[in-house]
């Protein structure tokens, strides 16, 4: 899979055989999405889904527990739901509280559930924990982390989330390209937030973006919980050599693992990478390599590790740093809803 990945952003010519399995990949997709559209239900308060329509990681997780805080900052009650990807719960929907085990939920709803204030309810089928979230809370508004491809979910705002640095890679459909539908969705959709200050270009696309940055936090004691700030950790596990960047181990298992290294060398490491499967299910012996020395990961992958984690192992805590703007577009979306709801 990592291969072909690979190969949908570096624009490898052997994909052209594939096309012919995109175009039938689209063609059903549409049928679908025309299918269960019309099993749409309104519900009693707004929906508002945050996804993708390219495969791999883009930081549609920090958006979601962003986005969250800061309509609960305006006086929103806010309720998530999700697919819980990589969970395995006995049966759904699933309410997440603290003490949910993080085979349950799986790690993006894990990693969630440490931020969020409000209710959060998983569900392989996003309209039953819909359902289930207003029926057994007070919200006011749903967020749908991820569901942009369930087409049966009703929504009133839809917002696609794209990483600058890879954009939509060779811009074809699956098989033969990453994305999940053509580009040409993103005219549908009502927002679009580009991850990073990368140029992007892309066509014929009229929908309104805003950028945002992923920004470094905190590190965070996978064990212990102890924080330290960025510099700390890197002085802390340092040489007496100061002007050398630390080689240290760190591993990444999500979308795309090179932006967490790339964060790691901008904050002074010399990094020896190890790369996971996204949403990898971690063993102490995947890890055994590092009982000795500090391991440095993403937070996605911490909350599978925790309860075999050593000391010295690190987990870097990032914030999705929103534009005032742009929330204070949705907010007022919000409002006129609110207005023109039709009670039911």
């Amino acid at each position: 899979m990592a291969a072909l990945a690979d190969a949908w952003y570096n624009g490898s010519v052997w994909l052209h055989v594939l096309r012919p399995l995109s175009a039938l990949f689209r063609l059903v997709g549409s049928i679908r999405r025309k299918r269960l559209t019309a099993l749409q239900k309104q519900p009693a308060i707004p929906v508002i889904v945050v996804g993708n329509i390219a495969v791999g990681g883009t930081g549609k997780t920090p958006v979601v527990i962003a986005l969250a805080a800061a309509l609960e900052k305006s006086g929103r009650r806010v309720g998530v739901i999700s697919r819980g990807y990589g969970g395995a719960a006995r049966q759904y929907p699933l309410w997440v509280e603290a003490s949910t085990d993080v085979r349950d939920s799986g790690d993006e709803a894990r990693l969630m559930r440490r931020y969020l204030s409000g209710p959060l309810v998983l569900d392989p089928d996003r309209t039953r924990a819909m359902q289930a979230l207003i029926a057994g809370s007070d919200c006011d508004v749903v967020i749908s982390d991820d569901g942009l491809q369930h087409y049966r979910l009703w929504r009133d705002i839809e917002i696609v989330v794209i990483d600058a640095a890879r954009g939509l890679g060779n811009g074809w459909c699956l098989p033969a390209g990453p994305l999940r539908e053509p580009a040409q969705r993103l005219n549908d959709v009502d927002y679009l937030l580009i991850n990073g200050q990368q140029p992007l270009t892309l066509p014929s696309v009229q929908t309104e973006q805003a950028r945002f940055t992923l920004q470094p936090d905190v590190w965070v004691n996978v064990r212990s919980g102890q924080q330290v700030s960025l510099s700390a950790l890197s002085l802390a596990l340092g040489t007496a050599d100061e002007q050398d960047a630390v080689e240290v181990d760190a591993i990444a298992g999500i979308g795309n693992p090179q932006r967490f290294f790339d964060t790691l060398t901008q904050l002074g490491f010399r990094v020896r990478p190890r790369v996971f499967a996204d949403h990898h299910a971690y063993t102490p012996a995947d890890l055994a390599f590092a009982r000795q020395s500090a391991l440095l990961m993403t937070e996605k992958d911490a909350v599978k590790c925790q309860r075999f984690a050593s000391d010295n192992w690190w987990y870097l805590s990032v914030k999705a740093a929103l534009p005032a703007t742009f929330l204070q577009t949705i907010n007022d979306q919000l409002i006129m809803l609110d207005v023109t709801r039709i009670p039911r």
